[in-house]
């Protein structure tokens, strides 16, 4: 673990951490097996939407600790999904009128699930090993 003592704190903060991965998790699982998309479920599903509510709740909570990183990348990998898929609906809607558009919806919100996957994936990881997440 670094090295680092995690107190009680710590223990329960990173629990949320773990059942915000989990949540955010299911959401991209559902997109996958349902009917919805990987991207749609995550980003309108209820898992997703639970798990934003309580990174909000919980993130003052850690700042400061090596687990402030994780609340942020969560955050952040929600938010800058909506944006993502903000862009190719914006993109593709006109294109929709040349055919082009559905093929653009497409690929973007494939490539956008694959995103969100790699993230969730990604610090849930370091999460288990104990690292912190970078800014980015």
């Amino acid at each position: 673990m670094n090295g680092t003592v995690i107190t009680t704190s710590d223990s329960s903060l990173q629990r949320i951490v773990h059942i915000v991965y989990a949540l955010h998790a299911l959401g991209l699982a559902i997109g996958a097996l349902g009917a919805a998309s990987v991207v749609g479920s995550f980003l309108f599903g209820w898992p997703s939407i639970i798990a934003v509510i309580i990174n909000y709740w919980y993130r003052s909570q850690a700042r400061g600790s090596w687990l402030e990183s994780h609340f942020n990348w969560q955050i952040r990998t929600f938010w800058f999904a909506l944006l993502w898929a903000v862009v190719v609906a914006l993109v593709s809607l006109p294109l929709t009128l040349v055919v082009v558009g559905i093929g653009t919806w497409v690929l973007g919100m494939a490539l956008l699930g694959l995103w969100a996957i790699y993230r969730i994936g990604r610090g849930w990881l370091r999460l288990n090993d104990g690292q912190t997440m970078p800014m980015a």
